[in-house]
């Protein structure tokens, strides 16, 4: 029995201002399900969340969705999922998905999307996993935050190596290949 790869996503709990971060969310959750892969990601039915697991699961694909007790009724915990787990807080919950992904996926989002992806950028940096992380910088977003980076290294508080541990992608469609290639 092959193994079916699984994603994980962070993204935001709301849709943003642009119409293109829901697109993309759809897109994206679209392009896993296509796929066979497996989207792991919060649990939730709102904002980008929300968009991302409807799309793959109207596409027919696999949905691994966690979340914690506090965020339940805030996030609107999606319960028609393939699996569903409700766990006592926000560390478990990044624990959960992190240990049931191939790959992480960043989304636009907040200051949770932040919080989830500087823990599996600085626990890569570490070296307590090397999973793939790729950022989806839907019509710049994650911009501020690449510049951001690339200020932390050039002030010499970080490696050119934890720039490298994340692979930039402007699309789906580069998305996409990206994680084919990654999962190779």
């Amino acid at each position: 029995m092959s193994h079916q790869p699984s994603i994980c996503v962070f993204c935001g709990s709301r849709t943003g201002n642009r119409p293109a971060y829901a697109e993309a969310a759809r897109a994206t959750g679209t392009m896993l399900a296509t796929r066979g892969w497996r989207l792991v990601y919060g649990a939730g039915d709102v904002g980008l969340m929300g968009e991302v697991a409807r799309a793959a699961q109207q596409a027919g694909g696999a949905t691994f969705g966690v979340i914690p007790i506090h965020l339940f009724q805030r996030e609107v915990g999606k319960r028609d999922l393939s699996t569903f787990i409700v766990t006592e807080n926000m560390h478990e919950r990044k624990k959960v998905m992190f240990m049931n992904s191939d790959a992480i996926v960043v989304l636009p989002g907040g200051a949770g999307s932040l919080d989830e992806l500087f823990e599996v950028l600085t626990w890569r940096q570490i070296g307590l996993h090397e999973k793939p992380i790729l950022i989806l910088n839907t019509d710049g977003y994650w911009n501020p935050i690449r510049i951001a980076i690339e200020h932390m290294i050039g002030e010499g508080f970080a490696d050119r190596s934890l720039a490298e541990m994340l692979i930039w992608v402007e699309d789906v469609s580069a998305l996409e290949s990206a994680l084919a290639t990654a999962l190779s």
